[in-house]
């Protein structure tokens, strides 16, 4: 019989406190160690048999997942959010350790996808160029906001021309103030610009990316934060968990869901209670895929007649338009799971 070893760790910017249980959960050695690679390494090569190791998604997680993998069997960066065990009880690094321990031992992990590391700098070049964005989208705001508190209206673009607008300000220290604001605005647009340029420049390398762009609204920019943020569509079992960390897909809640009826059990017919859209989603996903259907709808092309032909039927049926994240779902170009072009 293989000697399985399951080994929980919390993790910590000075210290990693860790716990080994084997597979019958008797609890073999709690330690705890300096977060440092040479540390780690060394203490996993005193254990034997197959190790499974699991932590908590975190600052460290993408670290730790290309540390330990080539090490050990099996390595599960589980999503805290689902670790409702952790909350129970007395609480302390050891004890989080030999809980994460059990819980993997038991399965009952959510893991975080961890991409190849043929693909980290696509990932890396998209983060800069998002974080780049939201950035720029900040200062816009601020220059705004200081217009807006002297009574003057800045709306547009047209704010953003400087000195006519400088000009403006009487109050003591707010032109300086806008100054500053422009001045950070002129250095994270010229960023912004190289970013992008590197993205798409890395995106190109893809093979799935001549077949995304054949999907009207996708355009280069969301091809390619596309292909960062996914990487591969095989980390879903199906397009259902897509929409839903896509936050495209519908929460549901029932109970009872069958009743007695002569002995036998038949599944109730009442409602299902729907309660939103899933909240755990990833929100720069959301919006591509928000923002590809609403210009694929405005523009002409087989998404907007598609569109247009739903949303006649939803209006006869006398149940309204449909939004258009449904739009994106009903109409979405099922061809591309095949690995085959758009048909328009």
């Amino acid at each position: 019989m293989t000697d399985v070893k399951y080994i929980g760790m919390d993790v910590h910017q000075a210290s990693i406190s860790i716990a080994v249980v084997d597979g019958g959960g008797t609890l073999l050695m709690q330690s705890t160690i300096r977060t440092q690679a040479s540390t780690l390494l060394e203490f996993l090569c005193g254990l034997k048999g197959a190790l499974h190791v699991t932590f908590e998604e975190g600052t460290w997680s993408g670290w730790l997942y290309d540390l330990l993998a080539p090490h050990v069997a099996q390595v599960v960066a589980c999503d805290p959010r689902h670790n409702a065990l952790l909350k129970s009880g007395n609480k302390s690094d050891k004890i989080n350790a030999r809980k994460l321990a059990e819980l993997l031992r038991a399965g009952m992990l959510k893991a975080v996808y961890h991409g190849q590391r043929n693909s980290h700098r696509l990932k890396e070049l998209s983060r800069s160029y998002l974080t780049l964005v939201h950035d720029g989208t900040r200062v816009m705001n601020r220059l705004k906001a200081i217009y807006r508190s002297q009574g003057i209206h800045g709306a547009g673009q047209r704010v953003y021309s400087r000195a006519e607008w400088l000009e403006q300000l009487r109050e003591p220290g707010l032109p300086q103030r806008a100054a500053f604001l422009y001045q950070q605005l002129d250095g994270l647009q010229a960023l912004r610009k190289e970013a992008r340029r590197l993205l798409l420049t890395e995106s190109r390398k893809h093979p799935a990316h001549r077949l995304l762009l054949s999907v009207p609204g996708l355009g280069l920019i969301r091809v390619a934060l596309l292909l960062a943020l996914i990487q591969t569509p095989h980390r879903f079992r199906s397009k259902r968990q897509l929409w839903a960390y896509a936050s495209l897909a519908l929460i549901t809640r029932t109970s009872a869901d069958n009743r007695l009826v002569q002995g036998s059990l038949p599944r109730s017919r009442k409602p299902i209670a729907i309660r939103g859209l899933n909240q755990n989603h990833n929100h720069d996903l959301k919006e591509i895929f928000k923002s590809a259907a609403l210009r694929a709808c405005r523009l002409p092309g087989p998404w907007r007649d598609c569109f247009s032909q739903t949303s006649r039927a939803g209006n006869e049926a006398g149940v309204g338009s449909l939004d258009h994240g449904t739009q994106a779902r009903r109409c979405g170009p099922h061809s591309l799971e095949e690995g085959r072009t758009l048909q328009r």
